[in-house]
């Protein structure tokens, strides 16, 4: 199969989905440009800000994407580039895209809550409370791994037979990382408060921006992993109570021309070469490791065609910086069709390069294969060496930094999340432990330090849960808006089989996961401070997801019975 083909033909479908399936929800939800946002309305200058349509969009595509588009389709492609494909298609369409607008445009229609707050108020207090508590717990975990991962990114040396053997690459993508801060800080004060220009600040930040990754390439830093996790954490917290105009707006939004670039170079690389697709179109249902397409495909391809996280982001941190609500639309369906795109793009990577989908025979990790086919697209077109290993330096750093990105907005998630659970109810009077926890500045450190002890303490013992538990966020956002919309007479039903879906998918996993776990204990391999800890895990998770199904479900039900409209 041609990779040119699967790549314009993915382009020609996304543009036509969103002009028109992304236009008719617009439409359905009653989205009002005349109506006055979040950010506008509940300014103060920490959390809530206006921000400019191409800023914001660079600020939540830097933050939902990561490295989840480009590692979910290259793990996921044991079981061929079809059923990859289709799943980031359809998924992308009709669920991931429809869920990110769907999450912004309630948030902002609730003065910029959080979806928790939202499910309090069109569903009940104690699924509130279930749901933030779930939502805090996954975030613990993104915090965990993703500050790992980045630091891992960073170290510069590994001790080998006593000797330090040093990574150039490594040590570029650090120096770099840390020079993207004062220029980030810079970009937002002139643009905020000094009125500069939008599209001459942007020009010169992104010349700055690649004058950064050469300095990178030019004085890498070499530091050890202990020193870049310490510095990780301390960033995070920074990050996390600093006003958005100074650090996460002007941060993303020029991170996210490293992701276009990254993007536009595999284009030209992939339409350059037009590589064959040598992975089989479908392998089989069932893998030799007994994993089935169902669910586990659709628990592995996550970012590139629907993640719960997304729907945090879109009502924690972009409802509350939205300028216009005609915004929504380019930023949370158009913002996720991007994504998915770039899906496509490392669906093609890995099928050049891997013929029976098994990555680790080309490289260690998924963003390692991801660099390496895009740059081998560079040599095939004739670039030298050196151009090819600069391309492989600026991918890996483009992978890094956006892991970085959804780090520090994943904290701020975890933040409000956690202020909000400790927040009173309205109308009653805050307690002692109350005013203490809902301040930003002691949730972020105890945020922050949980997060920390789980990453040293060894998440990687409970990280094959995440990616059901990060899916199964999905199910409770499309619930709460789906009550929401019920409640105002609009109609719903775009929401009906998604949350199905993702419901039975995420369930399944959970399901087969402790069947697994179950099955090592029976025949003595199981361990208690690994499978058994999933297996505590997986329990109250099931539990609470039928909960707050039931009980929304119940509602849901009652406004279509009795069709309640409320305005």
């Amino acid at each position: 199969m041609s990779g040119v083909v699967i790549l314009l033909g993915s382009l020609i479908i996304f543009i036509i989905a969103y002009a028109t399936y992304g236009s008719w929800l617009a439409k359905q939800w009653g989205i009002d440009p005349k109506r006055v946002t979040p950010a506008h309305e509940m300014e103060d200058g920490v959390d809530y800000i206006p921000a400019k349509s191409p800023v914001l969009l660079g600020h939540h595509f830097a933050s939902i994407a990561g490295a989840g588009p480009i590692n979910g389709p290259i793990q996921a492609a044991v079981f061929g580039w079809i059923p990859v494909l289709l799943w980031i298609i359809i998924g992308g369409i009709f669920f991931g895209a429809v869920q990110d607008f769907s999450s912004i445009f309630v948030s902002i229609r609730h003065q910029g809550k959080s979806l928790g707050e939202v499910i309090e108020e069109n569903i009940g207090h104690r699924c509130k409370i279930l749901f933030t508590i779930f939502a805090w717990l996954v975030l613990l975990l993104v915090i965990a791994a993703f500050s790992d991962i980045v630091a891992g990114t960073f170290v510069g040396y590994t001790i080998q037979d006593g000797v330090k053997v040093y990574n150039a690459a490594n040590g570029s993508v650090a120096t770099a990382s840390i020079l993207f801060i004062p220029l980030a800080i810079a970009f937002g004060f002139l643009v905020y408060r000094k009125n500069a220009p939008l599209a001459v600040s942007t020009v010169v930040g992104v010349v700055l921006l690649a004058f950064c990754i050469f300095m990178g390439l030019k004085f890498p830093i070499y530091m050890s992993k202990n020193f870049w996790l310490a510095f990780v954490f301390v960033y995070i917290c920074i990050a996390s109570v600093t006003p958005v105009w100074i650090l996460l707006q002007p941060r993303d939004y020029l991170n996210s021309f490293l992701l276009y670039f990254m993007m536009i170079a595999a284009m030209i690389g992939i339409m350059g070469t037009n590589p064959t697709i040598q992975l089989a179109p479908v392998t089989s249902f069932t893998l030799a490791n007994g994993q089935t397409m169902f669910p586990y495909l659709f628990i592995t391809v996550a970012c590139g065609a629907i993640s719960g996280f997304h729907s945090l982001i879109g009502s924690g941190t972009t409802s509350k910086q939205l300028d216009n609500e005609k915004d929504a639309k380019m930023i949370g369906y158009g913002g996720m069709l991007i994504e998915c795109f770039l899906a496509v793009i490392a669906l093609i990577a890995v099928g050049s390069v891997c013929a029976d989908g098994n990555y680790t025979a080309v490289g260690k990790t998924p963003a390692i294969v991801f660099a390496t086919a895009i740059s081998q697209f560079f040599a095939n077109l004739g670039f030298g060496e050196s151009a090819v290993n600069a391309a492989y330096t600026v991918i890996s750093l483009a992978i890094s930094a956006f892991a970085l990105t959804s780090l520090d907005t994943g904290t701020r998630l975890g933040r409000f999340l956690f202020q909000e659970l400790f927040a009173p109810k309205a109308g009653h009077q805050a307690s002692s432990i109350q005013k203490m926890c809902s301040n930003m500045y002691a949730a972020t450190i105890i945020t922050v330090i949980l997060g920390g002890v789980l990453c040293l303490g060894g998440y990687a013992n409970i990280w094959p849960l995440f990616g059901a538990c990060n899916q199964l966020v999905a199910v409770p956002a499309f619930l709460g808006v789906s009550v929401w919309l019920a409640r105002k007479g609009k109609n719903n039903k775009m929401f009906y089989f998604p949350m199905v879906f993702m419901l039975a998918a995420c369930l399944s996993s959970l399901l087969l996961s402790f069947r697994a776990n179950v099955m090592k204990f029976a025949a003595g391999t199981g361990v208690w401070y690994k499978e058994g800890l999933q297996c505590v895990i997986i329990v109250p998770i099931f539990v609470l997801a039928v909960i707050l199904v039931i009980e929304g479900g119940k509602v849901l039900i009652g406004l279509k019975d009795n069709k309640v409209s409320v305005k």
